[in-house]
């Protein structure tokens, strides 16, 4: 028995082996659901996700184990099947237990062991071959049994691992069990990895997924067989390194292609490294995403595979004013891109389809970014396969450990951390899409940064290593980054280190009917209109560019591509089927180009001060019980541009006092009827009161970060007319940051 890590990579998608057909295949339906995507309709037993898995080291030959699987829980200590085991149900794999695509749907059963269970046979035509159990990932500790034997333990959610179970197998029928324990804690007692996933979502975390998350499958092999490959592109000497790792030392020969024509041929030895020499490249990057083919194959009839590689290099290099940046194949690009999720509201952390995970870096490449940061998630293989192909650069985060109390994290836990850590690189190292490893994010179960930095920087010399996305820089590492809502924000770049924004933006749209919750979250006010939305979004671009070209910044990523559950800042509602903001004004945002917006579909009716400045009278000294009075003489008050504040978005007046009262009069036309239904449109903080000519049409209470829209009384909606109006404000703030603007808008026909 054989247990491996992954360190393995291939060419282009293999063909697909069909997935068994169960006979309940006709009973299975998806659990209820919030929300689904399109491709939820696509799912069944027989197809679930049949796709080969790993598709930069393809075999010939496999067995898909996705379906139907029947499942129980038991307690989370026992390590063997409880046997006899009552079944609770079937199950799809590879789609997570609290998912409705597997039929199950229920909250995460955090303090029990999930049993999976299914039975398989072995082609005759695999007969004399040793065959490899694969796994994508199971969250989070897991362990195998075939035919009753335990012949596996693993502990990792994000990491895949493999056991030759050749030995355990018989003629015929063979019985298979996995187990599966997600504690989904976020202290330090059970050492787990977790990235987002939270028992009770809320805020910035999500439904946890427990259980068998990425596909099962078998792959016969020699007895002499190829373990994984080592591929690093030597741009400089346009040569490809490749290291192919194997039980021994066997004769190897490799071959790279370029469509049909041989690029170089090389015989040698296993693990050890050899050299093909790629003449002339021609050179990946997401304008260009060119992949050459690679061959491999151990001997006279022995074991093959194939793969593919590209000739790419990420590294610091000096701008024209001696400014580090960020340099993709030895020139500047500025990289423009989303923070990535890979959350699913049908899937959670299984997108449906193939073509889904396939979507959203199609999509990503249409609004004009040229990056994904993948957040506290690791992907299925198949996912970095699609930013290779399509040409999406590829920041990879390591997934959040959380510490106990005061954030430390036990020894136990550092431990777990970088055995997770060292897989990870291991098992995506090939992969040329990703440029950038971020160790940790926001300080959150940050620890030992130097050496988890050193550490990556040792195990991967190719790419550039992010020591903290956010918060808490350590002075290390290629970056530093840096965290700015709604931003963008960077520090200039530094001697040896690079300037980037890590996070920035998440401007909050809500879409009816494409909501995962009615409790919402987002970084300042909930917007209704795409145009507004498209407005801010342009606006931070405009911004990021400046930062490029005044501050030296490398990179920034906007937060975010899709909705998640309750957060609703993405670009595209969380179900993938509304895109919120103007796709062309946003893709030329993206590449630095600021078209002019179409006119607004719903205008202010009584135009606020975020387009333009509009003069008011103000005073921050108390005014006579009459102030609010269209009558009242404000000649005495001062006069200035609004917004007014201090520490607030926007803000072209200052007001630092307690207590601010403002004044101006507004026209409508002659001819104009009063439209029926209108709302204030207001950004306040902290308390405020509006009037208009002198009838109360609103208080809000609190403090936003945007403007929001809020109810006008109808006594003040009775109070406008044709001709001169006037508002008055009174806004009061107790602390932090504070600030006022109003106007007023049609909420309908």
């Amino acid at each position: 028995m054989k247990t491996r890590l992954y360190l393995e990579w291939a060419i282009v998608l293999a063909v697909s082996a069909p997935a068994p057909v169960f006979a309940e295949a006709d009973n299975w339906k998806p659990a209820p659901s919030r929300l689904m995507t399109q491709w939820a309709a696509q799912v069944s037993p027989v197809n679930a996700l049949p796709e080969y898995p790993r598709p930069q080291m393809t075999r010939k030959d496999w067995q898909s184990l996705n379906g139907l699987w029947d499942y129980a829980l038991s307690d989370a200590a026992a390590t063997t099947a409880p046997l006899p085991l009552a079944y609770d149900g079937k199950i799809l794999v590879p789609y997570p237990y609290e998912s409705a695509l597997s039929g199950v749907g229920k909250a995460s059963p955090a303090k029990q062991r999930l049993w999976y269970h299914r039975t398989f046979s072995i082609p005759a035509e695999w007969k004399g071959a040793h065959v490899l159990l694969h796994f994508g990932a199971v969250n989070w500790d897991s362990t195998v049994l075939v035919n009753g034997k335990q012949i596996g333990q693993h502990r990792g959610g994000y990491d895949g691992f493999e056991i030759d179970i050749t030995d355990s197998l018989k003629p015929g029928e063979n019985e298979l069990f996995v187990s599966a324990w997600n504690p989904v804690r976020a202290d330090n007692m059970d050492a787990q990895v977790l990235g987002k996933q939270r028992l009770q979502p809320g805020g910035i975390f999500y439904t946890a997924a427990t259980g068998i998350w990425q596909s099962i499958w078998l792959e016969p092999v020699p007895s002499a067989h190829i373990v994984g490959l080592k591929i690093t592109p030597d741009v400089d000497n346009a040569v490809l390194r490749l290291t192919v790792l194997a039980d021994g030392a066997l004769a190897v020969k490799a071959t790279a292609q370029d469509g049909a024509n041989t690029v170089a041929t090389v015989s040698g030895q296993t693990n050890a490294e050899l050299t093909l020499p790629i003449p002339n490249p021609r050179l990946w990057s997401p304008d260009d995403p060119h992949l050459y083919t690679l061959k491999i194959s151990l001997g006279e009839n022995a074991d093959s595979v194939e793969s593919y590689f590209a000739m790419r290099k990420i590294s610091l290099g000096k701008d024209d004013s001696g400014r580090n940046r960020v340099f993709l194949n030895n020139k500047f690009v500025f990289q423009v891109g989303a923070l990535d999720q890979g959350y699913w509201p049908d899937g959670i952390y299984t997108a449906p389809t193939d073509d889904a995970l396939r979507f959203d870096i199609e999509t990503a490449k249409k609004l004009g970014w040229n990056l994904l940061r993948k957040h506290a998630k690791v992907e299925p293989a198949r996912w970095y396969y699609w930013t290779d192909k399509l040409g999406v650069l590829v920041w990879q985060d390591m997934p959040q450990a959380f510490g106990g109390k005061g954030g430390a994290l036990s020894d136990e836990s550092k431990q777990q951390f970088e055995i997770e850590w060292r897989r990870i690189i291991a098992e995506f190292y090939n992969s040329p899409s990703i440029v950038v490893w971020t160790t940790f994010n926001e300080g959150w179960g940050q620890h030992d940064t130097e050496k988890i930095v050193a550490l990556t920087k040792q195990l991967d010399p190719s790419r550039l290593v992010n020591n903290a996305s956010g918060w808490t820089d350590k002075r290390t590492g290629d970056f530093h980054d840096t965290h700015a809502y709604p931003g963008p924000g960077s520090n200039k770049p530094e001697a040896a280190r690079a300037a980037v924004c890590g996070e920035f933006g998440g401007v909050t749209m809500s879409v009816d009917a494409h909501r995962w919750t009615n409790q919402v979250m987002g970084y300042g006010a909930v917007l209704q209109s795409s145009w507004v939305a498209t407005k801010r979004y342009q606006a931070l671009l405009k911004t990021a560019y400046k930062l490029r070209d005044e501050m030296g910044t490398s990179a920034v990523v906007y937060t975010q591509i899709t909705d998640v559950e309750q957060e609703i800042n993405g670009l595209l509602t969380y179900d993938r089927a509304v895109m919120k903001l103007d796709l062309p004004v946003v893709a030329a945002a993206n590449k630095g180009e600021f078209l002019p917006l179409p006119p607004n579909p719903n205008p202010e009716y009584v135009p606020t001060s975020n387009d333009e400045p509009l003069t008011w009278r103000y005073t921050t000294a108390k005014p006579p019980d009459e102030w609010m009075q269209s009558a009242f003489n404000d000649a005495e008050w001062k006069s200035g541009p609004a917004p007014f504040g201090h520490d607030m978005s926007g803000v072209r007046t200052a007001w630092t006092t307690a207590d601010l009262w403002i004044r101006r009069e507004f026209t409508l036309p002659e001819n104009n009827n009063i439209p029926a239904k209108l709302a204030l449109l207001i950004k306040h903080d902290e308390d405020a009161e509006t009037y208009i000519n002198g009838v109360l049409a609103g208080t809000v209470p609190g403090y936003v970060g945007d403007y929001v829209q809020a109810p006008i009384s109808d006594a003040a909606r009775a109070a406008l007319k044709p001709g001169k109006n006037v508002f008055a404000v009174h806004v009061h703030n107790t602390v932090g940051g504070q600030g006022i603007d109003v106007g007023i808008v049609k909420t309908g026909e």
